[in-house]
């Protein structure tokens, strides 16, 4: 394929790459426009995910096709992957200046840093080589780790930064010796051709390599027991990083695993289906009952996560198309149920304007703060899977796969741990609901945060049951093109 066709599939990221580059040099020059900065970064998202949705709908690209001599991959998967990415990086961005203004550390730097961020999760969805898999994974990865220590002088964010670069640069060693052995056993970086190479049966050498290689994106997606970095990570960095990181480098994570699972390890699906199994059980039991016991209500969030990526992880391990499908559903939804979620706690201020954070902050929210307490609520009981929230649909599609792949018992024990999840979710509720008043939270009145909530819980609402079809015809889509 020639360069012109390689840069036009490749158009999302050089949009924002662009406009990452001038967007820096505005920031340079203009210190007090990090507002306008902040607008500039949302209209280069909303670009790339209008070129996106152009190459995943037109009938010329449906078979998809590769660039750059194969190293980069457009398909139906990689673009419906990115419009999520960029709809999470909009939202983490339309939230943030005046939550971050209010710490003093808002600086045009922020979205920059996200865009760059952005991009690096493009090249990750769309690799189709181990090269640009790790070109993609740490160019998004050196951004997150100044994100997380953005606010400079607030120690737990320094800390925060500090936890997540070191841990971060341990899994890149094991993914990069994961991808060394995958490379001296198979002869190629390709995935394509990995999957050639190890069709037949695997060797000692090249089973190493591949557990390595999950082990190292296992980390990136916050799944156990690679999950020690995330309840500090998340608990130190600013509130709109936090929801940056549990949404957007979620999405394209687990996308890449995906596409690395199916595309280069598809034929070995006995051999990684068991990893994915116990990665699985493992984030949902750890996740549930680390957070059971959590008072922070952002480390009560983090480990929520790791409990929903082990939901995520059941329909992958299905290891059909179907599966994908699942996850794509599963986690859609569990953007739209995540950043409401932080949404809310970025509301959660007392009268000197300081952040409040702490599970008794909220006692009474009912009576004090009504409408914030019922859209919080939305976002508990959607998490929980509770029907008729559309959370509840999310987990219904993965376990449908999952027992359609004949993988029951891994269907029930999900079932079953998703009971034990849900008491710490109905927790937070039972506090607001029902515990004595404390009357700390004053009314919020940043209206992009009342509307970006108001319009993430109508969507987690039995609302987003209208969605179904048309959802379920997105995913299927994007998983048929992996298969």
């Amino acid at each position: 394929m020639n360069l012109a066709s390689s840069l036009y599939f490749a158009r999302p990221e050089i949009i924002l790459s662009v406009a990452a580059l001038a967007l820096l040099m505005v920031a340079a020059w203009r210190s007090n426009a990090s507002k306008l900065i902040s607008m500039l970064s949302v209209a280069a998202l909303v670009a790339a995910g209008v070129w996106s949705a152009h190459l995943m709908f037109s009938p010329s690209f449906e078979l998809g096709g590769d660039a750059f001599d194969g190293l980069y991959r457009m398909d139906a998967f990689g673009s419906l992957s990115k419009l999520l990415i960029y709809s999470a990086a909009a939202i983490s961005l339309i939230i943030a200046p005046r939550f971050l203004s209010n710490m003093g550390a808002m600086r045009g730097e922020y979205p920059v840093l996200v865009l760059f961020a952005v991009v690096g999760m493009g090249i990750m969805v769309s690799a189709n080589d181990l090269l640009t898999l790790y070109i993609g994974l740490e160019l998004n990865s050196l951004a997150a780790y100044v994100l997380a220590s953005f606010a400079r002088h607030d120690e737990r964010s320094a800390e925060a930064g500090l936890k997540y670069f070191v841990l971060g640069a341990l899994a890149s060693g094991i993914l990069l010796f994961g991808m060394s052995l995958i490379y001296g056993f198979a002869g190629s970086t390709d995935f394509t051709a990995i999957g050639k190479a190890l069709s037949g049966e695997m060797g000692m050498g090249a089973l190493f390599g591949v557990v390595f290689v999950l082990s190292g994106l296992a980390f990136k997606i916050s799944a156990a027991p690679f999950h020690m970095w995330t309840p500090d990570v998340y608990e130190g960095a600013p509130t709109p990083v936090t929801a940056f990181f549990a949404s957007a480098p979620k999405v394209a994570a687990t996308a890449l695993l995906i596409r690395v699972t199916i595309t280069a390890f598809g034929d070995q699906t006995f051999v990684w289906q068991q990893i994915i199994m116990v990665v699985a059980i493992m984030s949902i039991l750890i996740g549930a009952a680390g957070a059971i016991g959590q008072n922070n209500l952002k480390r009560l969030l983090a480990y929520s996560s790791i409990n929903n990526i082990g939901f995520i992880l059941i329909g992958l391990a299905a290891g059909t198309a179907e599966g994908v499908s699942a996850m794509l559903v599963y986690l859609a939804i569990y953007v739209a149920m995540t950043l409401g979620g932080f949404v809310c706690l970025m509301q959660l201020r007392n009268r000197d304007g300081s952040l409040r954070e702490d599970m008794s902050d909220i006692a009474g929210l009912s009576q004090t703060r009504p409408a914030l307490a019922a859209i919080f609520a939305i976002f508990m009981f959607s998490l929980a899977g509770i029907p008729p929230l559309f959370g509840f649909w999310g987990k219904v599609v993965v376990f449908n796969a999952a027992v359609a792949a004949g993988l029951l018992p891994l269907a029930v024990i999900g079932i079953a741990a998703s009971v034990i999840g849900a008491f710490y979710y109905l927790k937070v509720v039972k506090v607001m609901y029902f515990d004595e008043a404390k009357d700390i939270i004053v009314v919020e009145n940043d209206r992009s945060l009342i509307w970006t909530g108001a319009l993430l819980a109508a969507f987690v609402s039995p609302l987003g049951y209208l969605l179904i079809s048309p959802l379920g015809q997105l995913t299927d889509k994007a998983a048929s093109a992996l298969f």
